[in-house]
């Protein structure tokens, strides 16, 4: 299975500083055929205005995953944790028994982001933060795993999950395929540019949900930045 779910058609909140498009129940917006995909519980596309940002706010119990696309995010939480993720990197946030963080763009100009929650597998550990560069030239054509519940094996940031997330940058008329058991669910957005899954259109931004399928071909009809999730 293979479903398309229109950019237009998602959850969308415009507070100002703020203009926020969720591709699952959050906050206000609540529906539900749409409570997750597996795992994965949010996936929030994000436009945060400059000098602006979420204030102090805890989190417990669940794998916080940033994946900046334009700008900046600054991080700041209650373990003494402190740190500015730039366009194309990651930072991954596992809330564990409970954590107070605050997420701010201290740039300039507007910050795009990925922020996506990931239900954990294990409870009750000790909260922790980290973050690392990942260069678009690294995934030029390829999948690279920024996330994982293996980060000695793919040398990517550590989730408390059996699952994973993925990026690829493709130009335009390249290919990438990848292969998960028919259980598993993935889902997938193209940050810039259209692609086709397995033959099916999918516009900037559209969420793509698959399951039921044991390999997936990913053409981009123009140059695109690709973010994946693989979960149980």
């Amino acid at each position: 299975m293979i479903d398309i779910r229109p950019f237009d058609g998602l959850g969308h909140r415009d507070h100002g500083w703020l203009n926020a498009t969720h591709h699952f129940s959050f906050s206000d917006y609540y529906d539900t055929a749409r409570m997750g995909w597996g795992a994965l519980r949010v996936w929030n596309d994000d436009v945060i205005g400059p000098k602006a940002g979420f204030p102090p706010h805890p989190h417990n119990d669940m794998e916080i995953i940033t994946f900046v696309r334009t700008g900046a995010i600054t991080h700041k939480d209650s373990l003494g944790n402190t740190g500015r993720t730039g366009a194309g990197d990651v930072q991954v946030m596992s809330a564990g028994t409970g954590v107070v963080h605050a997420e701010y763009n201290l740039e300039d100009e507007a910050t795009t982001l990925f922020q996506i929650w990931i239900k954990p597998d294990r409870a009750g550990e000790a909260p922790g933060w980290g973050a690392r560069e990942f260069p678009r030239g690294d995934r030029a054509g390829k999948w690279v795993v920024v996330a994982s519940d293996n980060p000695e094996g793919d040398d990517s940031l550590p989730i408390r999950s059996d699952a994973k997330v993925l990026a690829a940058k493709l130009s335009k008329g390249d290919t990438v395929e990848y292969e998960a058991a028919a259980w598993r669910h993935l889902y997938l957005v193209s940050a810039t540019g259209r692609i086709k899954v397995n033959g099916v259109e999918a516009q900037p931004r559209d969420g793509v949900a698959i399951t039921e399928v044991e390999k997936i071909t990913v053409e981009a009809l123009d140059d695109a930045e690709i973010v994946m999730v693989d979960s149980r």
